[in-house]
């Protein structure tokens, strides 16, 4: 019997290679999928875009935050990859009484390279896991910059919501070049009237494409009303923290020498 210890510090057993497994995070669905993994997933949410077919070949057991506890009993699995922040605690203590269940908890590049090899040994598949985090860490190696634009990340309208410090959206912004001036509270996702917007720090509005699909005339009406640059980026590349990562770093690449345009190449 394998002990394993997820990011939450908690442990599970596992007897042997996990042959059905259901996943309850899309950017983590995507990792398994890079592993290898279709056959044993037997389950993932309505928000696992990737892959594409996944959708149609898989059995949907409901999303991040409502999962159908009963039709994943059904699917009798044999592993559970959950977030922390993603999925409601209450739901994965329960399915946790009967399954083992691998949390991931992710602020950081760091954690999110940490899970990678995680999950990888867990599902035992060290091996292609490994060569990923290579692969990511000479990209970000290639991405690094000085730039340092005052900035807010936008995730949500109506109201405005903005990427607090303390999550993996923060990290990815400093690692583009985006210095994050979200306000200083509790709140991990605070929310902004269009006053306090105006009066931000920041010089640069970065509106997400996901979770909330900020438009061309929305871009317009900030840009307008609050005098500041804005710019909609892929925001599956700032806040999915698995195999995509891959690809975020090249994107980066790309928006730094659009930042450093935009901005007079602003210095740390």
């Amino acid at each position: 019997m394998a002990v394993y210890t997820d990011q939450t510090q908690r442990k599970i057993e596992i007897a042997q290679a996990p042959q059905r497994i259901i996943s309850t995070v899309p950017s983590q669905t995507e990792l398994l999928a890079y592993l290898g993994l279709e056959r044993q997933v037997v389950g993932i949410t309505a928000y696992c875009v990737h892959p594409k077919d996944w959708l149609q070949k898989k059995t949907v057991i409901g999303g991040t935050k409502d999962l159908q506890i009963e039709k994943i009993r059904q699917l009798q699995p044999d592993l559970i990859i959950g977030n922390k922040e993603e999925n409601i605690k209450e739901q994965i203590e329960t399915l946790a009484k009967d399954v083992p269940v691998w949390l991931s908890d992710i602020t950081s590049v760091d954690d999110a390279l940490a899970m990678l090899q995680a999950v990888g040994e867990v599902c035992h598949r060290p091996e292609p896991a490994q060569k990923l985090v290579g692969q990511i860490n000479d990209l970000r190696a290639l991405a690094k910059t000085e730039l340092a634009v005052p900035s807010l990340y936008f995730i949500w309208k109506e109201p405005y919501m903005v990427a607090g410090a303390d999550t993996f959206i923060s990290a990815m912004m400093q690692e583009c070049g985006l210095e994050n001036k979200a306000p200083q509270n509790e709140q991990r996702y605070p929310t902004m009237s269009l006053q306090e917007i105006c009066q931000s720090s920041a010089q640069q509005i970065i509106l997400s494409s996901e979770p909330y699909a900020f438009t061309t005339a929305d871009a317009h009406f900030l840009s307008r009303e609050t005098g500041k640059k804005v710019k909609i980026v892929d925001g599956e590349l700032f806040s999915w923290y698995g195999s995509r990562m891959a690809k975020a770093f090249p994107y980066f690449q790309r928006l730094h020498q659009e930042l450093a345009m935009m901005h007079g190449a602003f210095k740390c």
